[in-house]
């Protein structure tokens, strides 16, 4: 049973952000760091992937869609990614990332006091890619969660960038946000766990970051990129809305009564 669990989701290769969490004294001291998903496709995938693994057993990984994809890209198993700094990322990791990639679970559960057994995953549970949010229906929660053993009292997700907690047919279900990406508001966002929930913001000087990434990633238009991603400048309004009809809800809106 582990007392307090240091949850980072999304981190999208922003190494100034990841630096800023770490030099957290409840990131630094717990006893365990997991990382769900999406940890390397941005501006500083080397770096980021060298700095965790600095961390040795306190880091848990979990792969994201995003990890995936750059893995599938340099293994030749895609001509293409959605993200256009994706590629890029994906021709800086060193075989030994690729292998550490390639080595990650979709999804791991552990025991956390005060909160149970706890699954972490990327984005649901039986998918890395599935949208569900803080104001999706039950009906899709109880979808999502359905397959879960019935002593899994917590489930830990990411993918969506926005930090929520919410209970869900019994469960309660965390994101705690984007260390990198956030959407919505500034900042690194991260969650602590045990015997509650806590989510966490850590501030950090995104003018000096900015200007580190563009010194350090060559590819072109990544101040752009920064610029937009460090400073939160899409609400987390328009995230909701372009990310709600991938949850169903338009579906089960235009679904005629029984």
């Amino acid at each position: 049973m582990l007392n307090r669990v240091a949850v980072l989701s999304d981190i999208h290769g922003v190494l100034p952000a990841l630096e800023a969490v770490l030099a957290e004294p409840d990131v630094s001291t717990a006893d365990r760091i997991v990382l769900t998903g999406d940890i390397t496709a941005g501006p500083q995938p080397a770096q980021v992937l060298d700095l965790l693994t600095g961390l040795g057993d306190q880091a848990v990984w979990i792969s994201g869609n995003a990890d995936r994809e750059l893995l599938e890209y340099r293994r030749g198993q895609r001509e293409s990614i959605p993200d256009p700094t994706a590629p890029w990322a994906a021709e800086q990791l060193r075989e030994d990332h690729l292998d550490l990639l390639g080595s990650l679970p979709r999804s791991l559960s552990l025991s956390v006091r005060g909160l149970g057994k706890v699954l972490f995953c990327h984005a649901t549970p039986r998918d890395d890619e599935e949208v569900v949010l803080v104001d999706s229906r039950l009906d899709r929660w109880k979808e999502i969660l359905g397959g879960l053993d019935g002593d899994v009292r917590t489930v830990v997700c990411g993918h969506t960038h926005m930090p929520f907690v919410r209970l869900a047919h019994g469960r309660l279900v965390i994101n705690p946000g984007s260390v990198g990406m956030p959407y919505g508001r500034t900042g690194a966002h991260w969650a602590v766990l045990g015997p509650g929930v806590e989510l966490r913001t850590t501030d950090f000087d995104i003018e000096a970051a900015t200007t580190r990434i563009g010194r350090d990633c060559d590819h072109s238009g990544i101040s752009e990129w920064a610029d937009y991603f460090l400073h939160a400048r899409a609400t987390d309004a328009e995230a909701l809305e372009t990310f709600g009809p991938r949850d169903g809800r338009e579906a089960a809106e235009r679904r005629p009564p029984a």
